[in-house]
């Protein structure tokens, strides 16, 4: 059974930053080596949203709308991803959600990894203006 625990989330201001953990348990090496990683967003009120992964192949993807802000990243052994918030807007509120998938490679890896695999939680970000 694949765990995924979030953390790091909070209210902050627009412009501030924030960063968010995740960390992923009960994975065998073999079948990690072969997922890809992500974060998705449920903003209030509407349908969930991709916003960066890890593909398989190690490529990595973004949203439009968080590019040149958000930054993802993973520790050697893949127990541990990360978010890197930067520069947020009051529209980046949401509840983010860590994902890992089965595979998928390619620039909208972080639209579909989430698709079939584990999620955790999530962890609410909150963005005034």
């Amino acid at each position: 059974q694949v765990k995924l625990v979030e953390s790091g989330g909070g209210s902050v201001q627009a412009g501030g930053s924030l960063r968010l953990s995740c960390v992923i348990s009960g994975s065998s090496a073999s079948t990690a080596n072969n997922a890809c990683f992500s974060w998705f967003r449920r903003p209030p009120g509407k349908e969930r949203e991709g916003v960066a992964a890890i593909d398989s192949d190690g490529g990595i993807s973004y949203a439009e709308s968080v590019k040149g802000r958000f930054t993802i990243a993973q520790d050697n052994s893949k127990t541990t991803l990360f978010l890197q918030m930067n520069s947020l807007k009051p529209e980046d509120t949401a509840m983010y959600y860590c994902a890992r998938g089965v595979y998928c490679s390619g620039s909208f890896c972080y639209e579909t990894c989430s698709n079939f695999g584990y999620s955790g939680q999530g962890t609410q970000v909150t963005v005034s203006s």
